[in-house]
């Protein structure tokens, strides 16, 4: 029983230094993400015109060390912004000191970098303000590196990110030096320069399309003319334009209104159409006769109606039959033989 009760306090210290070393690392941890600080601190303000991108809880730096942390960032009606930080007790601030905000890195992350431009006897009290005098807002990188665009198109990510890093750190005159931003640059120049034939070729190009331009400029004018005109005229007929849509808009509502009163009615139509175009079909032979025989009646007809009003009519032959109880008796034919009473006369 003793030697169990040993084993188990064995077990128990083990695990209390654990949980001891274990809490004491988490709690290390967590003040480190946290930037929090145990040690006294003081209070002090800073305006700056542009202060995009400072946030509660950033850094708070002087000679690249963390002395404090940035507490709040307020908009005054002015519309500058007033930044309030803490720094560590033992941190003198004075009326020299400036205050700058910097990238921490290309995320966009930024801290507030303390500098001393010269000595100066007059200490800051706690809750002073750094007037914006001695302050200086981050560097734009928008427009710095909108500048670099056309050297940024023709390189690589990697080339890239390196003289991005470069450009940060000189112009925020810290860490990289002139020396280095040049040989990054020249090293991307160099770059360019294996690709000349590809440029040259790329401007050649762009001569031959801008030569052809230029020779059609009349034309260009005159069309980009024509098109002002159309726009103009489309512009001053607009509202005959709008009117014409509704027009056309009213017209396809009633068209649509005919087409369902009238479907019935026609459906029957058709399948009366189809019966007679079946009965013209059986009659096909006999309608062909008609067809080519019927100008030359109606020719006849013609003739007949030339002398006015009336119809003459021209006896060509007579038959007549005499019957006696059904039988014929005679059978008499006048045949005048003129030439008119042919069928093509």
């Amino acid at each position: 029983m003793a030697r169990f009760d040993k084993q188990t306090t064995g077990a128990l210290v083990r695990l209390l230094v654990f949980v001891v070393t274990t809490g004491l690392a988490t709690g290390l941890l967590v003040a480190t993400i946290g930037n929090f600080s145990f040690g006294s601190s003081k209070e002090y303000h800073a305006v700056f015109a542009d202060a995009t991108g400072v946030a509660k809880g950033d850094d708070v730096r002087v000679a690249g060390v963390r002395v404090g942390t940035v507490d709040d960032v307020a908009l005054q009606p002015d519309a500058r912004v007033e930044v309030t930080f803490s720094v560590a007790e033992d941190v003198r601030l004075d009326g020299a000191t400036n205050a700058t905000i910097r990238y921490r890195n290309l995320l966009g992350q930024r801290y507030i970098a303390l500098t001393q431009d010269g000595r100066s006897s007059d200490t800051m009290a706690e809750g002073q303000t750094i007037p914006i005098a001695r302050t200086q807002p981050s560097v734009d990188l928008t427009v710095l590196f909108n500048g670099f665009k056309p050297l940024f198109q023709a390189l690589s990510p990697d080339d890239i990110n390196q003289l991005s890093a470069e450009i940060v750190k000189v112009f925020q005159g810290e860490g990289g030096t002139v020396e280095s931003l040049l040989a990054s640059t020249a090293s991307l120049t160099q770059t360019l320069a294996d690709r000349d034939q590809v440029i040259g070729d790329l401007l050649d190009n762009l001569d031959y399309v801008l030569g052809h331009v230029a020779d059609r400029d009349r034309q260009l004018t005159r069309l980009i003319g024509s098109f002002r005109t159309l726009v103009g005229g489309l512009k001053d007929d607009r509202q005959a334009i709008l009117s014409s849509l509704d027009s056309i808009s009213a017209l396809s509502v009633q068209t649509a209104s005919l087409a369902e009163d009238i479907h019935e009615p026609l459906v029957a139509d058709v399948a009366q159409l189809r019966k007679t175009a079946a009965l013209l079909d059986k009659g096909r032979a006999e309608i062909d006769r008609t067809l080519q025989v019927l100008p030359i009646k109606l020719n006849k007809i013609g003739r007949t109606a030339t002398y006015g009003s009336w119809f003459n009519f021209y006896l060509c032959n007579l038959a007549v039959t005499v019957r006696n109880n059904g039988s014929v008796i005679a059978r008499p034919v006048i045949d005048v033989g003129a030439e008119r009473c042919s069928l093509g006369g």
